[in-house]
């Protein structure tokens, strides 16, 4: 008897951290702070929109959102620490395209696209803008090709960096026209956008985001945009299409990606969460003012989408000659 009195309370005590252990278990998706990767720097246009998400899915979701900026090797950085974090739905990738261009650029990756991460939602995509320094004599796509033909070998062209859609957008451009132009890349478009204002280099197909300021306040000239329809904050701007290019369109989409294993409910709660914020008026209005095209799809269509790019831009960036490894 004298037992009894001594184990009953040590198996209630047991039986009391058994069950609060199951109750922190089941804690509904999210009971902390989610953190966002962001695998671009501070301030560029793929983090710019993705304050904005994370904002506005933090204040649905009753919930931080904490950006964490790990720029480096064109997203790989970034991709790498989500691919092997903790599969819990508190450590998410807002990739861009770049994760469909390195299967291609890079021999050796630390981690698997399709193995390593899980589709989300594709959630935007940013324009690109050919632009030009004013100092170019050339206000259209095909003054610019006569310029070039009149100064081969004196032109380059910048770039967000080798490998990058706004070299190889470029490159499309430059192969189609028979161009003679160099590539200059750099280190993202904010140092690149600097040279061109400065006359250092001759052109470029960036992020509309990023050019916008410049384009507005007369310090570049935009010739065309990549989209298949022209935008709204540039409507005079034709389409590359337009100016001969038939059939061309590109664009730095984005997109949301967590661990392979995190679980279905929380990718589908995450993916509906990313879609009311994508219809939400405040949000778009911000989108709107960047010259971001907000988009959005199921977790199934943005692997597909995913996986078609990568085979659409293994071309491309073969005939570049590019390896980064």
């Amino acid at each position: 008897m004298q037992y009894g009195f001594v184990r009953r309370p040590a198996l209630l005590a047991l039986a009391l951290v058994a069950v609060c252990g199951a109750a922190q278990a089941q804690d509904p998706w999210p009971s902390k702070p989610i953190t966002l990767v962001v695998p671009f720097p501070p301030g560029g246009p793929t983090d710019m929109v993705a304050r904005v998400l994370a904002q506005q899915v933090g204040q649905q979701l009753g919930q931080t959102v904490i950006v964490d900026n790990r720029p480096g090797a064109n997203g790989n950085i970034g991709n790498a620490l989500v691919a092997k974090a903790a599969a819990d739905g508190y450590t998410v990738l807002y990739n861009t395209s770049s994760i469909a261009l390195s299967p291609s650029l890079y021999k050796k990756l630390s981690y698997d696209v399709a193995k390593d991460l899980r589709p989300v939602a594709l959630t935007a995509v940013v324009p690109l803008g050919l632009v030009v320094n004013p100092k170019v004599p050339a206000n259209t796509v095909q003054e610019l090709v006569k310029y070039a033909q009149d100064n081969k070998g004196k032109l380059s062209y910048g770039s967000a960096g080798n490998g990058n859609v706004t070299h190889l957008a470029a490159f499309q451009v430059v192969q189609h026209y028979r161009m003679d132009a160099a590539h200059v890349p750099y280190k993202g478009s904010a140092p690149a956008d600097v040279d061109l204002v400065a006359g250092q280099i001759e052109f470029m197909t960036d992020t509309i985001n990023s050019v916008a300021p410049f384009i507005k306040d007369g310090k570049l000239k935009l010739l065309a945009v990549s989209t298949a329809q022209r935008i709204p904050n540039f409507p005079d701007a034709p389409t590359l299409a337009e100016s001969g290019m038939t059939g061309f369109e590109a664009g730095a989409w984005q997109g949301v990606m967590v661990p392979a294993k995190t679980p279905d409910a929380v990718v589908q709660r995450l993916n509906a969460e990313l879609m009311k914020a994508l219809k939400d008026p405040g949000v778009l209005e911000k989108l709107r003012v960047q010259g971001t095209e907000p988009l959005g799809s199921t977790p199934q269509a943005y692997g597909d989408y995913i996986q078609s790019e990568i085979k659409r831009w293994a071309g491309v960036v073969k005939s570049t000659g590019v390896s980064l490894d």
